[in-house]
């Protein structure tokens, strides 16, 4: 199957060679009809499937044929998405369409100042990629108008719940119209998800792509054991063996990701830290400098990371297991991309065992494990290391190799040199009697 049978117009076609992609993916060739038709469309799709051309590619050629004539143009089109890098990323791929038809397409997220958000509403779009709390802030001020969207997108769904979105996504829907057409996107089907399309979808057809529980053909996946105060030496000494030059680092908590970028600096290692603590624009220009090459580390936290797309990253590593088993599938997507080679590295200490375990349960397969021959996984004692330098210190000044000394009997006494006195022995002081009273006296 190619692009043109799914009836795409030329412009399309040009704006997709161009990108590189040549002939669709599952999910593409699914829900491109599906779309067209004006469906609901309920999809199981990961990231890296190809999903956000699949609702991009339909959306702009339905908006395309009928672009208003008004001046100040109103969304007709809205994707709502979990974070700011997705919504970059969404947003990018969405202009890259759109502009081949005379569309306006906008971001709208948190982080960043709102006075030139409103500004770019003010002067018309025809779609809006949004996260669900600073578009319901606009819609909330009357600086975006909702009532004429006609395709809703909620895409990496289960992710937006797991962030407590749900209350943000209701109220945003509110202010839609009902006659919409609406998409949504999850990598599971929880629970929450189908209660959400039941809320959201009118008899939605269901498309589900094979999940991608292991990576790409072209990832190696490997588990290094190793004590959890060591992993910061071990990723070091990873890093100066393997002379890599650009690796993602994923630490569980921000405070982490700040304390490993700060030590590796220390080691002499360029590394950044992205996190949701760090303003928008630190963390658009650390990515960029990191693509650029300026950076050789860039240490993530999971939810700053969702959606990156790092062209030809070659390494990525686990430097804490994720709690989610599902999010170690998202990390190690992000090498090996389109057919590239890379490699995913987890450093697991004894406390991550049963993590390693859960990730391994849902792979279908253990992780191979692998050893550094110069970096024991468990570290030998303290009193061992500082017996060793003591006995290496002394070696050094007798000039003999360091050993366990021979213990000399207390008989033994070591020749006089010849012509040399002898020395004299000091009197031993006799010990006094003890002192006795009435009833300590002697009989």
């Amino acid at each position: 199957m190619s692009f043109a049978s799914l009836g795409l117009q030329p412009e399309l076609l040009s704006a997709v060679a161009s990108r590189g992609y040549t002939e669709p993916t599952p999910i593409q060739s699914g829900a491109i009809p599906l779309i067209f038709a004006g469906h609901d469309l309920l999809a199981g799709a990961q990231t890296g499937t190809g999903k956000t051309a699949a609702f991009a590619l339909p959306i702009v050629q339905c908006l395309g044929a009928q672009i208003p004539k008004e001046k100040r143009r109103r969304p007709r089109a809205l994707v709502l998405v979990p974070t700011r890098e997705l919504a970059a990323q969404v947003s990018d791929e969405m202009n890259s369409f759109a502009r081949r038809l005379s569309l306006r397409s906008t971001m709208i997220y948190g982080g960043v100042t709102i006075q030139a958000q409103i500004e770019r509403l003010h002067r018309g779009v025809d779609i809006v990629v949004a996260t669900p709390g600073r578009l319901l802030d606009h819609a909330e001020r009357g600086t975006v108008d909702l009532s004429r969207v006609e395709v809703l997108v909620l895409d990496e769904a289960d992710r937006m719940l797991d962030l407590g979105f749900i209350d943000d996504i209701m109220r945003v829907a509110e202010y839609l119209p009902p006659g919409r057409q609406t998409l949504l996107f999850s990598a599971t089907y929880s629970r929450k998800i189908r209660e959400l399309a039941d809320e959201l979808l009118h008899e939605p057809h269901r498309i589900e792509v094979a999940r991608r529980t292991v990576a790409a053909e072209g990832v190696t996946q490997a588990v290094y054991g190793v004590e959890r105060s060591r992993k910061r030496e071990m990723l070091s000494l990873m890093i100066r063996q393997g002379g890599w030059n650009q690796v993602l680092v994923f630490a569980r908590t921000r405070y982490g990701a700040d304390k490993l970028t700060e030590e590796l600096l220390l080691d002499g290692i360029r590394a950044a830290a992205i996190h949701s603590n760090k303003s928008q624009s630190i963390r658009t220009r650390t990515l960029a400098e990191f693509k650029k090459g300026e950076w050789r580390v860039l240490v993530a936290t999971d939810v700053a990371a969702r959606g990156l797309d790092i062209e030809g990253l070659p390494h990525v590593v686990n430097y804490d297991l994720p709690q989610v088993p599902e999010d170690y599938v998202h990390r190690i997507g992000r090498t090996g991309r389109a057919g590239e080679r890379g490699e995913a590295l987890s450093l697991v200490s004894p406390e991550e065992k049963p993590l390693l375990a859960a990730i391994e349960k849902l792979l279908g397969q253990a992780v191979p494990r692998r050893e550094l021959a110069a970096f024991p996984a468990v570290a030998p004692r303290r009193s061992v290391r500082v017996k060793e330098q003591k006995e290496s210190a002394k070696a050094g000044r007798s000039g003999k190799k360091p050993g366990k000394p021979a213990k000399q009997a207390r008989s033994e006494k070591a020749p006089a040199a010849a012509g040399a006195p002898a020395k004299r022995k000091k009197p031993v002081a006799e010990r006094p009697l003890p002192k006795t009273g009435r009833r300590g006296r002697r009989s």
